[in-house]
């Protein structure tokens, strides 16, 4: 790969993941410059359709920066900074994704000396987005994993040092379910052991970055109930950037 692709291949992903997103935007706009040069609008309808175009604008571009700021410029999906979370490296974890897994190999290199597996959850009923169907056709996994449900994955009791739910729990639409999940990883882990959760948030921040793109993302306060209800807490939280947070769990009759 290039060095200029390097540098840009976490936007590109994104832009690919949501390519109807932009060209929508990019036609949109085209058609508002046409609109506006050919003076077929009367002045009033003219601002209204500028105004409503720089928003468009905005918004694209933006969620195209701040894309590449977390996913290339800071490397949040290099998983580096995943050593500072962890006070001890696990022996034995779990990697669960949605259908798309580009963490388990940085994983494996993070903790050489551990025992990793992965799970994928995606369930086409549960997972509606039309972008992580087409990250699972452009982008599929590379690692063995196991097949499994948001209330069922195939671990035993009591085995995991450490469960990672890298940018992947938000595809689960339905709180209850986030619950379960949550419950689920409670269940595979060793008493000392931490769950990480990390995820883009419904916030103030979001939605400058990302605009109505935001609501794909859960709220703080949402998150924070599944965990209570799964019987976690959270021991650690720690902002990664201004837009992605991340949570480390345990076990709440510790």
């Amino acid at each position: 790969m290039m060095l200029s692709q390097r540098h840009f291949a976490g936007v590109i992903k994104i832009v690919r993941f949501n390519v109807q997103f932009y060209l929508l935007s990019t036609l949109g706009l085209l058609a508002v410059i046409f609109l506006v040069v050919s003076r077929w609008l009367p002045p009033w309808l003219e601002w209204m359709v500028l105004c409503g175009a720089a928003v468009m604008a905005f918004w694209t571009l933006s969620s195209l920066f701040a894309s590449w700021y977390v996913y290339d410029h800071v490397g949040v999906t290099r998983w580096q900074w995943l050593r500072n979370q962890l006070p001890v490296p696990p022996h034995q974890w779990a990697n669960i994704h949605a259908g798309l897994d580009e963490s388990t190999p940085a994983l494996r290199k993070l903790f050489p000396q551990s025992e990793g597996s992965v799970v994928d959850i995606y369930d086409s009923g549960e997972m509606t987005e039309p972008s992580i169907a087409r990250a699972r056709q452009m982008y599929p996994s590379t690692e063995p994993f196991n097949p499994g449900k948001y209330d069922s994955l195939p671990l035993p009791d009591d085995v995991c040092d450490a469960v990672f739910l890298l940018f992947a729990v938000h595809e689960i639409r339905i709180a209850e379910h986030r619950t379960e999940l949550l419950r689920e990883t409670a269940r595979v882990l060793r008493e000392m052991g931490g769950v990480v959760l990390v995820e883009h948030l419904r916030d103030w921040k979001n939605f400058l970055a990302f605009g109505p793109g935001f609501l794909h993302f859960h709220s703080k306060r949402s998150w924070l109930r599944s965990i209570r209800d799964a019987g976690l807490s959270v021991e650690q939280e720690s902002q990664i950037t201004p837009l992605v947070q991340c949570f480390v769990l345990r076990k709440t009759n510790q």
